[in-house]
């Protein structure tokens, strides 16, 4: 689910790191993250029945994404966090995209022995370009009521040019983390581009971890170690399948 603008807008939404879509992201005091002075608060007691979900190319999955998660799910009280790994990003046009069946296996991999990790295929069977709008529509019609949408700063400063925003509000609700490298957003700004609709949108604090999906592919293209961004069995997975390894991967992309 990485969206996620409309044919012909630009389109820079979407949890990909670095991004959040994929969404990883530094931590910074400027853009809402904790610090080390701040407070601790304890994790929110779990609300039942209560969802977030996490889109993006996940091409890798890493810890950026991960720790993403968690925070939301601890912030939050969430019961279950659905990963959706995009079928085709419409904001990565001419970008290569790893095979759906390597993705799907490195986030199931990522995601084992963390029971309120789920990953779905309702992008990947569905097909096409995966907009939010539509996946959130079919995940009402199979029963999630007004889950939390988790995504980035940055994302958020593109959410107006998304499909159908407005519907998207009505369909979920956002859960907004911080990027160390973006400007920090608040509800002022949602009041001014979204007004009435503050309820539906909070701000949640880092702590954040500075990885990005590109430097994870560029590494692995070079032959360097990836561990320690991406969990173990990922490591294992991207250097038995050789994922990454062609020249295209060997240069930034967004």
């Amino acid at each position: 689910m990485t969206d996620r603008s409309g044919p012909g807008r630009a389109a820079r939404g979407g949890l990909d790191a670095a991004a959040g879509a994929d969404a990883a992201a530094g931590a910074d005091a400027a853009a809402g993250a904790e610090t080390p002075a701040d407070p601790i608060a304890p994790p929110e007691p779990v609300v039942p029945g209560s969802l977030g979900i996490l889109g993006g190319t996940f091409d890798p999955i890493h810890h950026g994404h991960l720790l993403i998660a968690e925070e939301a799910r601890e912030a939050l009280g969430l019961e279950r966090v659905l990963l959706i790994p995009a079928a085709t990003p419409p904001h990565k046009p001419g970008r290569p995209v790893t095979p759906a069946e390597h993705r799907l296996a490195m986030l199931e991999l990522a995601i084992a022995g963390n029971p309120a990790f789920e990953v779905s295929r309702v992008e990947l069977d569905r097909g096409g370009a995966s907009y939010s709008v539509d996946t959130l529509q079919a995940l009402r019609a199979g029963g999630a009521t007004d889950p939390w949408f988790i995504l980035s700063s940055e994302a958020l400063a593109g959410f107006p040019t998304w499909r159908d925003p407005d519907r998207i509000l009505e369909l979920c609700r956002l859960a907004v983390v911080p990027r160390g490298d973006h400007e920090r957003l608040d509800m002022a700004w949602v009041g001014e581009h979204f007004p009435g609709r503050e309820e539906r949108v909070t701000f949640i604090p880092g702590p954040l971890l500075p990885i990005s999906g590109s430097v994870v592919r560029r590494r692995a293209a070079a032959g360097r170690s990836v561990r320690y961004l991406v969990p173990d069995a990922v490591a294992r997975y991207i250097a038995d399948h050789r994922l990454y390894t062609e020249p295209a991967w060997r240069t930034p992309s967004p």
